[in-house]
C-alpha cells in the first residue's frame, strides 16, 4: 500500500470559528464517519479552501475497505452544507471537495471563492497507471531561464500559426543587438 500524505501542503494550521467547533461535535456524535473526514479535507485544504481526490484515496486516509462508508460520509457532509462537490469526469470517483469558508480556511479569505478554480489535488501511487516506475521517470524537459540582468529576446521563425512569434505588424520594439558582419 502507498504512503498518502499525512499533512497539509499550505503551512501548518487552519482556522476555524467557535460555533463551527460546536456544530463538528455534533456531527461527532451524529455522523462519526462524516466528522473524521471532514478533519480529513480539512487538514489538507490549500489556500483556495478545496481538495481534489478520489473515493479509493478518501478511503485510504479514512482507514476503511468500504468506499460506500467514503460516500456517505461525503453524502452528509454535503447534504449538511460542509462541503460543496465538483465533480471532475464522467464517472464521479474523483471530485473537487470544497469546504464551506465559514468553517474552516487558511490565509486570509479574499479569493476563497475562486476554491472552484484552484484546488489541492491528492493522488495515491496505487491510482497511477505507471505505479511500478513512479520516481524513476526520465526528468522532464528543462526550460532554459533567464539570469539575473539578462531579457529575453525573441528570435528565429518561430512555429507556424496560432504560436508564431508575433502577428504581422505587432512586432515587439526590443533592443538588438549585432554580432559582426554588416549591420549598416
Amino acid at each position: 500500500m502507498s504512503t498518502l500524505p499525512e499533512k497539509a501542503p499550505y503551512g501548518s494550521w487552519v482556522q476555524t470559528e467557535r460555533a463551527a467547533h460546536e456544530a463538528w461535535a455534533a456531527l461527532v456524535a451524529k455522523a462519526p464517519k462524516a466528522a473524521q473526514l471532514m478533519h480529513l479535507l480539512t487538514a489538507r485544504i490549500g489556500e483556495n479552501n478545496a481538495v481534489v481526490i478520489s473515493h479509493k484515496t478518501l478511503a485510504q486516509l479514512m482507514k476503511v475497505k468500504s468506499l460506500t462508508t467514503v460516500k456517505t460520509a461525503l453524502a452528509v457532509l454535503h447534504d449538511e452544507r460542509w462541503i460543496e462537490i465538483r465533480q471532475i469526469g464522467d464517472r464521479g470517483t474523483v471530485n473537487a471537495y470544497v469546504l464551506n469558508d465559514r468553517v474552516a480556511w487558511t490565509g486570509p479569505r479574499d479569493g476563497i471563492r475562486y476554491s472552484l478554480f484552484s484546488a489541492t489535488v491528492i493522488v495515491s501511487a496505487d491510482e497511477q497507471p505507471d505505479r511500478e516506475s513512479l520516481g524513476q521517470q526520465a526528468a522532464l524537459r528543462s526550460v532554459p531561464g533567464l539570469l539575473p540582468g539578462e531579457r529575453q529576446l525573441p528570435s528565429g521563425a518561430g512555429l507556424p500559426p496560432p504560436s508564431e512569434p508575433a502577428l504581422p505588424g505587432m512586432e515587439p520594439d526590443l533592443p538588438a543587438r549585432f554580432i559582426g558582419g554588416d549591420d549598416g
